[in-house]
């Protein structure tokens, strides 16, 4: 079983649903509202955990009710935990989310944001992956620590560039694989004076770009493949990048290689998992299991031999 380590945020989410997403200074009443775990970072180990991965999650939670809530979702998944607690509240999130399943949220970082200076036995965790997973929901530095440390051990190392932030030359350095969505891969690339997004792999070895229900597209210097999306009927966005983000890694982490091959058969699974995801309300409870998911992928894959045996 592959190791995935995720270094990142835990926030308690409160979701409105709504028909539409209010413009400025425009109130709408909310159809529904529920409260789910959440955050960036248990998002994407919880899916690691699910799809296989032998996930630890080394992150920041408060000391109050919210937090119990966050440490039961991440045991209850079969995550393994390196969490502190400070005396702070615990992050927390308000998602407004319409009929289409598009959705805004505001992120209050809470005890995210004291996850700094990295003790020695949290970066013992990241140095034993076989996988690292990073966002930037939590302080840079320690996203940069974190790289560093797991990039000096030949950890394969993942950052999903979200919420996006301008990325040092010191951090892409370290990093392997390049997680973005199209308009976070424009903002990197035009930091490089492109709008190619190959011109990120003269930082980093491997750049892939989310897609929403169009796929994803893999980028690296053996070629640029694109993976297809699938059409669904969409009930709820909220994690469905971070689905896809986990999902890569866990797979990742169960991969003899890293070459550009391997790179697309995991973006393929975990696509897969993220148009599962879609189509279920929530950021956690919408993350499926291994099982769901490759079963996703052996129908698809009949399909597709039964369309070439009509031909």
């Amino acid at each position: 079983m592959g190791v995935v380590a995720v270094v990142g945020s835990a926030n308690l989410d409160t979701v409105y649903r709504v028909e539409r997403i209010p413009t400025p200074g425009e109130t709408v009443l909310a159809t529904e509202v529920a409260v789910h775990p959440g955050g960036k970072g248990a998002n994407q180990v919880i899916a690691a955990s699910r799809a296989g991965a032998d996930a630890v999650f080394i992150g920041a939670v408060g000391n109050d009710e919210a937090a119990e809530v966050l440490l039961g979702a991440l045991s209850d998944a079969g995550v393994r935990r390196r969490v502190r607690r400070p005396d702070v509240r615990t992050g927390s999130a308000l998602i407004v989310v319409d009929d289409s399943g598009e959705n805004t949220i505001v992120v209050d970082a809470g005890a995210n944001a004291t996850l700094e200076h990295l003790a020695e036995e949290e970066l013992d965790e990241a140095r034993r992956a076989d996988v690292v997973l990073l966002q930037l929901e939590v302080p840079m530095a320690t996203v940069q620590t974190a790289a560093s440390v797991a990039h000096g051990e030949s950890q394969l190392v993942l950052l999903n560039a979200a919420p996006y932030a301008p990325l040092e030359q010191a951090l892409l350095e370290q990093v392997d694989v390049l997680i973005l969505n199209e308009h976070e891969a424009e903002l990197a690339a035009g930091s490089l004076g492109s709008t190619d997004v190959a011109a990120l792999l003269r930082a980093v070895p491997a750049v892939i770009v989310t897609l929403g229900g169009d796929g994803c597209e893999v980028v690296t210097a053996d070629g640029r493949t694109r993976v297809l999306g699938r059409r669904v009927p969409v009930v709820d966005t909220t994690g469905a990048g971070d689905t896809f983000c986990g999902v890569l890694a866990a797979t990742l982490a169960l991969s003899s290689t890293r070459s550009h091959d391997a790179f697309v058969v995991a973006a393929e699974r975990a696509n897969a998992a993220a148009s599962i995801a879609v189509q279920r309300a929530g950021a956690v409870p919408s993350i499926p299991l291994a099982e769901e998911i490759d079963e996703l992928l052996r129908r698809a894959g009949s399909e597709r031999g039964a369309d070439r045996a009509d031909q």
